[in-house]
């Protein structure tokens, strides 16, 4: 279920997403999202993250910042979540850390603001209807936002880059961007950096890699045409990318149950 939110947050925010799992999973791989989530645990269910080799148990409230590595997941049956998706650009407005510290990692918000995060959990868990759950988050995110209006400025230019970025996301001309924006490259990366977690260069890689999962699944293309349609050099550069970010072929993705299994669906689509 997906829930689109407030009109103050619709730049910033994609959407909230209930997710429900209906059966044991175990050691599922799943994938680069290129969004940022904000995950909270409404059930009380068991759940844990492996990235990097690192085994994390899902807490309360989690910040699943962008991942660039082959990621696992292992939940319990009747483990629901609620998440925040945030846009890349705009993670900066709602965590006052450097984006980078979060990448690759799922970090448990009680760490970062103890009273600030309990207490919001506290609210949303007194509520049992989901929309004021949602009403709350909402009113959390639009004080952060309030909070760190100051950042309003870099996230219009973040956000104006990326848009050249997603419309030629098949490869990156960091020269030319420099060039149309007057910013440095130098700077453009150290801005990507620390208010979105990751280089100019891997967003491109992870919306490339997305697109590509898409077609992987849902169609019955070959895997060189894919590779062409999606800006790959060949089908031997989209295997090595794909397996980069999944730890699979692209040929095993397309061949297991994994595409037919809608709760680990659900949990691909959301990044949990």
């Amino acid at each position: 279920m997906q829930i689109l939110p407030c009109t103050s947050l619709a730049p910033y925010i994609k959407n909230y997403t209930l997710v429900t799992i209906d059966k044991n999973l175990v050691n599922e791989v799943f994938y680069p999202s290129g969004y940022v989530d904000l995950v909270i645990n409404i059930s009380g269910g068991a759940a844990a993250t492996i990235i990097n080799g690192k085994r994390k148990d899902t807490p309360a409230i989690e910040l699943l910042g962008h991942l660039t590595l082959p990621t696992r997941l292992t939940v319990s049956q009747g483990t629901s979540v609620l998440i925040a998706r945030i846009y890349p650009h705009a993670s900066a407005l709602f965590f006052s850390d450097p984006l980078s510290e979060f990448t690759n990692y799922a970090t448990d918000m009680y760490d970062v603001a103890l009273a600030e995060n309990r207490d919001l959990y506290d609210r949303i868990m007194e509520t049992p209807k989901l929309d004021s759950k949602i009403k709350i988050l909402e009113n959390y995110l639009l004080q952060q936002l309030k909070k760190n209006e100051t950042r309003l400025k870099k996230v219009s230019t973040i956000l104006n880059l990326s848009q050249e970025l997603y419309s030629n996301h098949q490869s990156l001309d960091l020269s030319s961007l420099s060039e149309h924006s007057g910013l440095s490259e130098r700077y453009i990366q150290k801005l990507y950096l620390s208010n979105i977690g990751i280089s100019p260069g891997a967003l491109t890689s992870v919306t490339r890699f997305n697109k590509s999962l898409q077609l992987v699944l849902n169609t019955t293309e070959s895997l060189t045409t894919i590779a062409y349609d999606c800006g790959y050099y060949d089908q031997a550069h989209f295997i090595k990318e794909f397996r980069k970010f999944t730890g699979i072929t692209p040929s095993a993705c397309r061949q297991s149950l994994i595409k037919n299994d809608t709760d680990f669906q659900q949990a691909v689509n959301i990044g949990f």
